[in-house]
């Protein structure tokens, strides 16, 4: 991992960031931790599905070798 992708994360431990995964699942929660392999820890995790609606997963940890994109959610 990038030093400039370590430090975005790192500013962004306890804000809600948006996940998407090679499988097209796109997940909002709060990013908890992180590693330097890319694990992630979110909480308060939505799945937000290609319909537009959304299911509550909870605490959920993604293993990073899964991850494509990564993006801080503005509100």
């Amino acid at each position: 991992m990038s030093d400039t992708a370590h430090k975005i994360l790192e500013e962004n431990v306890g804000n809600i960031v948006l996940i998407k995964t090679r499988e097209g699942v796109a997940l909002r929660g709060k990013l908890k931790s992180f590693d330097q392999h890319l694990n992630i820890v979110l909480d308060d995790t939505e799945e937000i599905r290609s319909d537009g609606t959304v299911r509550k997963l909870g605490l959920v940890v993604i293993r990073g070798d899964n991850v494509i994109l990564i993006s801080p959610v503005t509100e």
